[in-house]
């Protein structure tokens, strides 16, 4: 019976000190940055244009920052379509520092639109990606 007892209070003792540990305030701990190079874009990765005309090309400039602990190289940017034309830095960009991908639709025809850029670089991915993603949409009249 003592054993069950002095068991039973263990238990209780460890649950104690595990529910303390998980309710620490999230101020106290400390944000890690990310071991390699990391996207955050500024106002999300994709971007609608709305309405646009027909004619001149619709431009939207992605702002982003290497949230990552090392520099983040864009090694290519490819659009789905020959109508998207995308410009993204070739140096290094810092830990911390910012960078733009430039987005250009050529708006030849009317009608809504959903383009994507497809970026390879050595930022780290979302799971299950093998390449990180920008979206451009709008309807074109």
């Amino acid at each position: 019976m003592k054993k069950i007892i002095v068991f039973s209070g263990c238990l209780l003792l460890a649950g104690y000190s595990n529910t303390n540990a998980q309710t620490q305030p999230a101020a106290t701990q400390a944000p890690q940055k990310a071991e390699g190079a990391q996207f955050k874009f500024k106002d999300g990765d994709t971007f609608d244009f709305g309405e646009v005309s027909l004619g001149p090309d619709a431009v939207h400039e992605f702002i982003f920052t290497n949230t990552g602990s090392q520099p983040l190289t864009i090694i290519d940017a490819k659009p789905s379509c020959s109508c998207t034309t995308p410009e993204w830095p070739k140096e290094a960009i810092a830990p911390g520092a910012t960078g733009i991908i430039k987005v250009g639709y050529h708006t030849k025809k009317d009608g809504p639109f959903f383009k994507e850029v497809f970026i390879q670089s050595n930022a780290i991915l979302p799971e299950g990606e093998k390449r990180y993603t920008i979206y451009i949409k709008g309807v074109v009249k």
